[in-house]
């Protein structure tokens, strides 16, 4: 490059002044040049960068991070509405049975706006849920909100027994089981205690709940004792299991097929003869409210 300009000052600049400007016209030149050189490599690392970022995103990286990204927000409101959206579609029954379970689970009176806050049901919008639910035997309506309303009034286990002492004939437990939350257990409980008799009835397959209270008198009519007195059972044990099958009830024991089975096998049995036991003083009475039991009471002599 000297070598170059040396001869370029000898043949063409024949005095200082010239090559000076000559010199420094050449070096804005090369400014121009870096200057162009610089932008164009700008230019081409902005269109490579975002191929640059996502080779070394975190989300295609292996093992650079376990963080699960957050789900766009927007999805999260589509499912909610597409939620309210079917249950506002869903039948009256169903719209009806979601707010009942509101009210019965919390015990607290809703207003249309607070309902449609808790299960999604809009009942200022559908007239035909708003009529169903003010005329629901289970629904309180007093013009404002909505509540649960029991068969009976109860708000715990002493309103409880004081119900049940009322029907000394027998209470349906069905009737007193959505008096409130924990009426099942205080149930339990007073049976428990011996405050009252929880028995099941064959006939309509529910539960029934009797008061255990001495005050509580229980008259049995006269001709109920002389008829239960005088059903004579029968004394074979295969006369008794045909009676229990005529009145629908299958036997614990097939005694005809017994038998049958000892004959085959040439084996008889023979019933063994009982064996009565005498009652002395000695033995102690614990059947003293069954006089008829020792009227054969033999008294040693003394």
């Amino acid at each position: 490059m000297s070598i170059t300009f040396e001869v370029t000052r000898k043949l063409v600049y024949p005095n200082t002044m010239a090559l000076q400007e000559s010199l420094n016209k050449f070096k804005q030149q090369q400014e121009k040049c870096q200057s162009t050189l610089t932008s164009i490599a700008a230019r081409s690392a902005s269109s490579k960068a975002p191929q640059t970022q996502r080779t070394v995103s975190p989300m295609n990286a292996p093992s650079v991070s376990t963080k699960v990204p957050t789900p766009a927000k927007f999805s999260n409101d589509t499912e909610r509405l597409q939620h309210i959206n079917n249950i506002r579609k869903s039948p009256v029954g169903a719209q009806i049975k979601r707010v009942i379970d509101i009210l019965r689970e919390t015990r607290l009176a809703y207003t249309p706006e607070q309902i449609n806050d808790a299960c999604y049901v809009d009942i200022m919008g559908n007239k035909a849920v708003f009529d169903s639910l003010r005329n629901n035997p289970k629904v309180n309506y007093d013009g404002k909100r909505f509540s649960f309303k029991a068969k009976h009034d109860l708000k715990g286990k002493d309103d409880l027994l004081h119900l049940i002492r009322k029907f000394p004939e027998g209470l349906p437990v069905v009737d007193v089981k959505d008096a409130y939350p924990s009426v099942m257990e205080d149930l339990q409980i007073l049976k428990t205690q011996g405050q009252v008799w929880l028995l099941s009835n064959m006939d309509s397959q529910e539960d029934i709940v009797y008061p255990n209270d001495p005050k509580v008198a229980l008259k049995v009519d006269d001709e109920l004792k002389l008829l239960f007195r005088s059903i004579e059972l029968p004394r074979d044990m295969v006369d008794i299991e045909k009676e229990l099958q005529k009145n629908g009830m299958k036997p614990a024991t097939n005694t005809a097929q017994r038998r049958a089975m000892a004959q085959v096998h040439g084996i008889t049995s023979k019933p063994k003869p009982k064996k009565r036991r005498e009652i002395s003083r000695r033995t102690k009475l614990t059947n003293a409210h069954l006089p008829e039991l020792f009227q054969t009471l033999n008294v040693p002599d003394s």
